[in-house]
């Protein structure tokens, strides 16, 4: 069994409630001792905007500005895709803290050796 993990994710603001989701999983796996990394595609590499989670939340109350903070203290990698950033005109200074954009090629090379979660 491996010790990695990749979540996935492709919606943002359009889908709070998944979007929260998947950085909640990203911080339980890494509170569990997992390699995480969290992939951001399509409109999900609108989380990775400065100031945008601020008022993301799940139907649960979990609030995604609070557990991407943990991700972040915590130096677990939030890779956005770039070509799906630049359609939405977000660049590179437009990152959070910890964030960085990524390719395909950097995904499929980390998604190989790793369990993945896609949401």
């Amino acid at each position: 069994m491996t010790n990695n993990v990749v979540i996935t994710i492709a919606c943002g603001t359009d889908n709070p409630n998944r979007a929260t989701r998947a950085i909640h999983l990203a911080t339980i796996a890494h509170k569990e001792g997992k390699n995480v990394s969290l992939f951001l595609l399509d409109e999900a590499t609108y989380l990775a905007k400065k100031g945008l989670l601020d008022n993301v939340r799940s139907a649960t109350g979990d609030i995604a500005d609070d557990l991407m903070t943990y991700l972040q203290a915590n130096a677990v990698p939030v890779l956005v895709c770039s070509p799906c950033a630049k359609a939405r005109g977000i660049s590179e200074g437009d990152l959070i803290e910890g964030a960085r954009m990524s390719t395909a090629v950097e995904l499929i090379k980390l998604v190989c050796d790793a369990a993945v979660i896609s949401l």
